[in-house]
């Protein structure tokens, strides 16, 4: 089985030139070339600092999070938190809703196939089957997200960021030249959908141990100053099927499972 990284981008980043159990997000510079201060910083965020990938406007962690140079370079008070086992888990910062639904509108770049349309449907009709309080529509112009095609050097599936201002992350990076014109709407749907779950909010819910969906060495990102808060009411055992685990396998299906709607329906 292949799997591959969004961020899998959240993420959501592995290489493309994956063995077994790993694909991740855009790349240009390896961690050799990432100053200490930045790397130092990264986790001090509470992000982990193996593989970071310096890419235009700041860095990739994680597989498939952006953290921009204002974001590093920002003053933050760092939290104590406390270590994750196997729940879900979300940021400090969330889309602001207020007393009402909040309707986040989702434009698609024609630098993308025609083809990935459905897919971007399709995520959206996930989100909206839920009832939340945020919904979310595809549309033309006036959008708050934007899905655009990453760098054709991209080593990544997919990547996005972490709400701010009580604003949605606005951009989703798309790897179309590498899953090409018809990677499979459900696949493809999960991707994306995955990448709008860090916009609105959410972290791996493997972030306590990387391992768990990607293979390789345990990793436990521990403190931060971002968040890595525990959803009430999602499970304390492994979870195989979530959709917010940071890697996903080719061609694979994962449509919000019952602990997923649980976390959904927490914070939304």
């Amino acid at each position: 089985m292949k799997t591959k990284r969004l961020f899998f981008l959240s993420a959501i980043a592995l290489t493309l030139g994956f063995t077994s159990c790993q694909q991740e997000e855009d790349a240009v510079t390896s961690t050799d070339e990432i100053s200490e201060q930045a790397l130092i910083k990264i986790s001090q965020m509470g992000f982990s600092n193996q593989g970071v990938q310096r890419v235009a406007g700041g860095y990739l962690v994680e597989g498939d999070i952006m953290i921009s140079e204002k974001e590093l370079s920002s003053n933050f008070e760092t939290q104590a938190l406390r270590v994750g086992e196997v729940e879900q888990y979300r940021t400090n910062n969330l889309v602001s809703v207020g007393s009402s639904v909040r309707t986040i509108n989702v434009a698609i770049s024609t630098t993308l196939p025609q083809s990935y349309v459905a897919a971007v449907d399709e995520a959206i009709r996930r989100y909206n089957a839920e009832n939340l309080r945020i919904r979310f529509a595809r549309v033309s112009s006036g959008y708050n997200i934007l899905l655009t095609k990453a760098p054709n050097n991209a080593s990544y599936l997919a990547s996005a960021g972490f709400p701010s201002g009580g604003n949605p992350y606005n951009q989703v990076l798309v790897n179309s030249t590498y899953m090409g014109s018809n990677p499979g709407t459900n696949y493809l749907a999960t991707v994306l959908a995955h990448e709008l779950g860090h916009c609105i909010g959410f972290r791996h819910t493997d972030y306590m141990d990387r391992s768990y969906s990607c293979g390789g060495a345990y990793t436990n990102e521990g403190a931060s100053s971002v968040g890595a808060v525990h959803i009430p009411g999602t499970p304390t055992t492994a979870d195989a099927t979530s959709w917010m685990l940071a890697c996903v396998a080719t061609g694979q299906n994962r449509p919000f499972n019952a602990n997923d709607r649980i976390a959904l329906n927490y914070l939304y």
